[in-house]
């Protein structure tokens, strides 16, 4: 194999993967492994963290691996991405000073639960987040008065992009759309940012609330420069190339936090919501205004920065496939394997018209409970009769995710005046034909689905290839590697599903009152 690649190591908080990406944007070598937090060593029963050395050696065995099938002499560039939230204080020579604390680790609910309403406003206002127990703010401040010597000690702070960029190339980093799931960042003032896409050394003015930060004893200068997607964080050292098989002196290229990733990659319109669907739901949109507001306060919007500078993606987190999971789990333990019993759900749902027979499935769950936590993610099933069947409550589970759906549309359009055209799909659940229609005609828009099947490592890939010097821009890049694209239009079933969401929103807010206490 002789052609170009991007390496994406894309390392999610369930799986790590490598994958080397061709100038057209096709996926030509790949690897996977499994990830998970670590109970801590000396730490309180539950208390979790990333284990760095087992995570680098994971990413060093899958980089060995795609090396070997693509050649690693046609690596021009690596990237990362990771979850968010997560990050670590670390020493001048780059050693940490304490681990990072997984966003799953219970350690920081007492501190989250101490914030009050007009207090949580206020940080909402400043941080367009809201509060959740897991925001770096909380890890922050939970270091300062439990560990104040690992601050004390530290030179800088680094999220995981950073700290594993870091392993490559001993160049201490901050990507911009890490810093904005922390909770620091006041995005107020980045509204006063140029907005074009990248400046010409790759770094932007620093945007963090020194009033927040102030609040945990620390400022600006803690943080290494902010970078966006594309810049150049370093070149890979001899060390890590041993370690990795990546060519020493191969640009490490900045990237960041995957969600963001995922609307580049897809070839979204800027008329479209993405709508990212796996065992959960991140519906986001790009827009160039931040707009905090009783609406997107009450509702549960979170903003972060785009990939793009200048662009912010407000976001509903939601329930997802993880009730499908639910209903194949309960339902369909008969049949053969998974791709099979998936086959047969869908054929049987298929088989019944909108409405499910009059049985009605209402997702609900509590956002700081951690999609871990099974217990605390609530739903309720109405209108079961003697003649239902397990098609029935399958078909009902679909219809309420997508009105569900719908329900986050209409938060963002009030919350933020944006109205999309249609609804662009990308994860795991685009992959279900009937799903899609259903969202379509439950939404009364379009739903897209691109042949790309991995949207956030296409994403991460056109940042590698911007800042190999292919592209001048994520735009750029886009457009160049667009993707084919089948567009679900609305039914004749549409009307049906707008009289059964009536009944939806009748049910839906009482039922959240109700699992809320």
């Amino acid at each position: 194999m002789s052609q170009q690649v991007v390496l994406v190591l894309d390392c999610g908080s369930t799986n790590i993967t490598a994958v080397a990406v061709d100038t057209g944007g096709r996926p030509v070598a790949s690897a996977s492994e499994p990830n998970g937090p670590a109970a801590q060593v000396g730490g309180r029963e539950g208390w979790l963290v990333w284990d760095m050395d087992r995570l680098w050696k994971t990413v060093s065995s899958l980089s060995r691996k795609v090396c070997s099938e693509v050649g690693g002499k046609n690596v021009r560039a690596v990237t990362i991405t990771t979850w968010g939230a997560d990050g670590a204080p670390v020493a001048a020579d780059g050693a940490l000073t304490y681990p990072p604390i997984a966003w799953e680790c219970p350690r920081t609910s007492a501190l989250s639960g101490q914030v009050s309403k007009a207090e949580a406003r206020r940080l909402y206002d400043i941080t367009g987040y809201q509060v959740i127990s897991f925001n770096t703010l909380f890890k922050l401040k939970w270091l300062r008065e439990n560990a104040p010597e690992a601050l004390e000690r530290a030179d800088t702070w680094m999220m995981m992009p950073g700290l594993l960029s870091y392993r490559l190339c001993g160049e201490m980093s901050m990507d911009a759309t890490s810093a904005s799931t922390m909770m620091a960042m006041d995005l107020r003032a980045s509204n006063e940012m140029p907005r074009e896409p990248r400046c010409a050394s790759g770094r932007m003015e620093a945007t963090w609330s020194a009033e927040l930060l102030g609040a945990v004893g620390l400022d600006e200068s803690f943080f290494p420069p902010l970078l966006y997607p594309g810049a150049v964080i370093g070149r890979v050292s001899s060390a890590a190339s041993e370690d990795t098989a990546i060519p020493e002196g191969t640009p490490v290229i900045a990237a960041g936090h995957d969600t963001q990733f995922a609307p580049i990659g897809s070839g979204a319109r800027p008329d479209e919501a993405v709508l990212s669907s796996g065992t959960w739901e991140i519906l986001m949109l790009r827009t160039g205004e931040f707009k905090p507001n009783d609406v997107g306060f009450s509702e549960g919007l979170l903003t972060e920065l785009d990939a793009v500078r200048g662009l912010y993606n407000p976001q509903l987190l939601m329930m997802g496939s993880g009730v499908l999971e639910w209903v194949r789990e309960t339902l369909y333990g008969d049949v053969g394997d998974r791709a099979e019993v998936y086959g047969t759900m869908i054929e049987e749902a298929s088989r019944l018209k909108p409405g499910a027979g009059g049985v009605m499935m209402v997702p609900s769950f509590v956002p700081d409970a951690g999609p871990t936590k099974k217990h605390h993610t609530r739903g309720t099933v109405v209108g079961l009769g003697l003649a239902s069947t397990r098609a029935h409550v399958y078909r009902a589970a679909l219809e309420g995710l997508a009105f569900q759906l719908r329900d986050a549309l209409r938060i963002l359009t009030a919350a933020t005046g944006f109205e999309p055209a249609g609804i662009r799909v990308v994860g795991g659940g685009s992959r279900n034909e009937l799903w899609n229609q259903i969202r379509a005609d439950a939404c009364g828009i379009p739903v897209s689905v691109t042949g790309h099947k991995e949207a956030t490592v296409l994403g991460a890939a056109i940042a590698a290839w911007v800042g190999a010097g292919r592209f001048e821009s994520l735009q750029q890049g886009q457009r160049s590697l667009a993707t084919e694209t089948i567009v679900i239009e609305p039914s004749e079933d549409a009307d049906a599903y707008g009289e059964l969401f009536e009944r939806y929103v009748l049910l839906a807010p009482a039922l959240k009152d109700f699992y809320s206490t």
